[in-house]
């Protein structure tokens, strides 16, 4: 019998931990909701809610081109954000 953590094969299990300190006198929703915003930065919501289900070939290239588009976006729209600078040559 062969022991395995997922139930399906060829899907590894995360190895990622993610470790929240009470703060002293901290409610818990606090700490819960600082967990999740951990979570979520890291994308660790996003790769679980991922592989929970079966994603097709297809689907994977398709998604992955959609996120390569949108860095592409994200990054053009970073760099007119910003003011061109103009050099002002020096006259002789």
């Amino acid at each position: 019998m062969r022991s395995s953590t997922t139930a399906r094969e060829g899907v590894s299990p995360l190895k990622m931990s993610v470790r929240v300190l009470v703060k002293n006198g901290e409610p818990l929703e606090k700490t819960l909701r600082r967990l999740r915003k951990i979570c979520n930065n890291e994308g660790l919501t996003r790769d679980l809610k991922r592989s929970a289900v079966y994603e097709k070939p297809s689907e994977r290239r398709r998604r992955k081109a959609r996120e390569r588009q949108k860095a592409i976006r994200q990054a053009l729209k970073k760099g007119k954000d910003k003011p061109e600078r103009v050099r002002k040559e020096a006259q002789t």
